[in-house]
């Protein structure tokens, strides 16, 4: 296996603790030139080529039929490249071109070359059978749904029952976004090359990827990328001289009738999450009594009785229409806010309230919309949010001049002059009601015990999806559990 070459993600979300740097299609493309530069003519090609065998051969050492689908750019040459190694290994290697040989860029034809030379057979057509098959179709520059014989060859990739290894990411993808315009393939194995492209980890990314690994091939890595993969972050001990007022207060406000679990579920969050009391203010006031029983460390108390400037507040789980009243004086007056659910969809509301979060203490505010909640705040569809998480997720925290998690499969952490995050953990097991709430909360308890907006929601959001990825019980995760196992 190529010594560059290191898993990012694997089945239990990521191999490693540290942060990756993520880098745009027009970033890639000027290291990849400022490489380039400096070195033979073809060397980054072969380079990739051979990571690009060697990934695959590890994968499928016993396979005998390996598929390369080229595409007629750069991508399609690292996939001739690995082509020609594993026929030179032994394997049984076929490749497809599209639209031919002819007018090839000069790295793709001198890898069409070699791997000609080293007897890999190129056909017309995908083989009938094959036990792998190397995705080289489409690169980084995709703007639009595949059609014609790239479509074709996606679908027969697709329709295959063999391992599929995409070289830099799936055909079909699209990089910088996790967007799929189209058809796309969905891969068991994908290994980018020179930078990991932030639509590998967001939107459709993660499903399309499958085990996300990295070759740099030798290339320095970039000093300012455009985003950062989320890292777990610096935990230390707690004094031995502590008491519960060491650690802050949170208070949930939120549970109107029939909601009162989401209340619940935050607090319980904030309370396991390590906050010294937590407080909660229910909506509807003839629950309490439920949620002593669910929780008897929780002080039911009204809003009213709060002392707001001490305070971590979180505000809106399952806060329903009633909540819109009280958001001016939290907005005013709270210590540290977290804003989700009703609180959000109030605040979409009532555009007035944008510049009193905005004029709020710099880090002291996080809000923590999924996709249909950002797109009520920013007065756009869930799609047109979907199609690019990163800007959406800026956009929104440069409005609201606050830390902004938005939720989803690699949920994009933003924040006013700071390098956005795309976060690595989580799974399917957080597709369950209640499990947003306990994020609330968690991000709100790690801001009553000293962290700031953006730090909280950052360590909060790793440690919750991380949550799901250790999870191994042998029943569902639910919200409830979630909020215990934080």
């Amino acid at each position: 296996m190529s010594t560059n070459s290191e898993q990012v993600l694997g089945p239990l979300g990521p191999v490693a603790s540290h942060a990756y740097p993520l880098c745009t299609v027009q970033h890639t493309r000027l290291l990849e030139t400022q490489a380039a530069s400096s070195l033979v003519t073809h060397t980054l090609m072969q380079r990739a080529g051979l990571a690009l065998a060697q990934l695959t051969l590890a994968h499928a050492p016993h396979a005998r039929t390996f598929w390369v689908a080229c595409g007629r750019g750069n991508n399609g040459g690292d996939g001739l490249e690995a082509a020609m190694h594993l026929q030179q290994w032994g394997k049984t290697t076929i490749v497809t071109l599209l639209d031919g040989p002819t007018d090839l860029p000069a790295d793709a034809a001198q890898s069409l070359e070699r791997a000609r030379q080293a007897g890999v057979v190129v056909a017309d057509a995908p083989p009938a059978q094959w036990d792998v098959c190397i995705d080289a179709l489409l690169g980084i520059g995709l703007r639009q749904a595949p059609t014609g014989a790239t479509l074709q060859h996606i679908r027969a990739i697709r329709a295959g029952s063999g391992l599929v290894v995409a070289a830099d990411l799936p055909s079909g993808l699209q990089a910088d976004t996790g967007h799929t315009p189209g058809e796309c393939v969905h891969a068991d194995v994908t290994l980018s090359f020179l930078t990991l492209k932030p639509g590998l980890l967001t939107a459709q990314g993660r499903d399309a990827c499958g085990d996300l690994w990295l070759n740099t091939l030798d290339v320095a890595p970039p000093t300012a990328p455009d985003a950062w993969v989320n890292a777990p972050g610096a935990t230390s001990a707690r004094a031995h001289a502590s008491h519960k007022g060491s650690f802050g207060d949170v208070a949930v406000l939120g549970g109107t009738a029939g909601m009162a679990g989401a209340a619940l579920l935050a607090a319980s969050a904030a309370l396991h999450a390590g906050a010294g009391r937590v407080y909660l203010g229910l909506l509807d006031a003839t629950q309490a009594g439920l949620a002593l029983a669910f929780q008897p460390e929780l002080m039911v108390k009204p809003l009213a009785q709060w002392d707001l400037g001490t305070m971590a507040i979180v505000a809106g789980c399952g806060g329903g229409a009633e909540i819109a009243a009280h958001l001016p004086q939290l907005i005013q007056h709270a210590r540290q806010l977290v804003l989700d659910a009703d609180a959000l969809n109030a605040l979409a509301a009532q555009p007035a309230w944008i510049g009193l979060v905005a004029s709020r203490q710099p880090g002291s505010t996080v809000l923590t919309p999924h996709p249909l909640e950002a797109a009520r705040l920013l007065d756009t569809t869930t799609a047109a949010v979907q199609a690019d998480r990163l800007a959406s997720a800026q956009v929104l925290a440069n409005r609201f001049g606050c830390t902004v998690v938005l939720k989803g499969s690699g949920s994009v952490i933003a924040a006013p002059g700071q390098i956005p995050r795309i976060n690595p953990t989580g799974n399917a097991c957080l597709a369950t009601a209640g499990t947003g709430d306990v994020l609330a909360g968690l991000v709100g308890s790690l801001m009553a015990q000293g962290h700031s907006g953006w730090k909280a929601a950052c360590l909060g959001v790793y440690r919750h999806g991380q949550a799901a990825d250790h999870w191994q019980q042998p029943h569902t995760l639910t919200a409830a559990a979630l909020a215990k196992y934080i």
